[in-house]
């Protein structure tokens, strides 16, 4: 799971800074700078949860269990802001019920690993 967490958070970051970049560029003058923002938002999200899935993989060398925190964080990235990517671009409103699901997902994770941290003997 450490490899697979290592390797989901790097894609999700260098991803992030591909599809912001692509946002800043490529999509300005296409969509409306709400859509930019909500872009934005989607890179900004997946940014801090691959860096959260590197860490992961880090503290689980420690022998600290977070396989489930990582799991939520990696749905929680592809639900959050995969559907805020999709319905900046296309704006199919249907697709805003499927980023709260996401957003639950990185709540469960970041309480998996207080618990876990918080069990843990240091």
């Amino acid at each position: 799971m450490i490899k697979f967490f290592l390797l989901m958070g790097s894609t999700f970051c260098m991803l992030s800074v591909i599809l912001g970049a692509f946002a800043a560029h490529a999509l300005k003058g296409q969509v409306s700078s709400y859509a930019i923002g909500i872009f934005n938002t989607a890179a900004q999200y997946q940014m801090v949860h691959g860096l959260a899935l590197i860490a992961i993989a880090l503290l689980s060398k420690w022998g600290i269990n977070l396989k489930w925190a990582g799991g939520f964080f990696t749905i929680g990235t592809l639900l959050f802001s995969g559907s805020l990517y999709l319905l900046a671009i296309t704006g199919l409103n249907w697709l805003g019920p499927i980023t709260p699901l996401g957003g639950l997902c990185f709540i469960a994770g970041w309480i998996v690993i207080l618990v876990q941290v918080a069990r843990f003997k240091f």
